[in-house]
């Protein structure tokens, strides 16, 4: 079973995620900023990581970056999750390691699209 880690200091969007998520055969674990995600991906790195763009402590931008420079952290495939929608956010996203990009709110359909194209399903 592939594992996802979905990082968002939103719990409602972390258990819709979830949801959609495990709907498709993932195993999840949730972290709340990036710290946390950081330190989950240590112990276990996930397949797929799907990630919020602004939380507290740590952008998901930085998360990337850092997560990048881990053992193995080059393998997971990242969707950043944003209300950020111009073109030079997702831009910065790819460059910093982003795989995919998807605006909230989400659906279903976008999130099974979005997998498709990364390879991840």
């Amino acid at each position: 079973m592939k594992t996802c880690l979905i990082v968002d200091d939103s719990r409602v969007v972390r258990k819709l995620a979830r949801l959609m998520l495990e709907g498709l055969d993932f195993d999840c674990t949730e972290a709340e900023d990036g710290p946390q995600a950081l330190e989950l991906a240590k112990a276990t790195m996930p397949d797929v990581v799907f990630l919020d763009w602004n939380m507290p402590q740590m952008s998901g931008i930085e998360f990337m970056r850092q997560l990048r420079l881990l053992p193995g952290g080059k393998e997971p495939k990242i969707v950043v999750c944003s209300v950020y929608n111009e073109m030079s956010y997702i831009k910065e996203a790819l460059e910093a390691g982003a795989d995919e990009y998807i605006m909230k709110p989400f659906d279903n359909d976008i999130v099974v699209s979005k997998l498709q194209i990364v390879g991840a399903v």
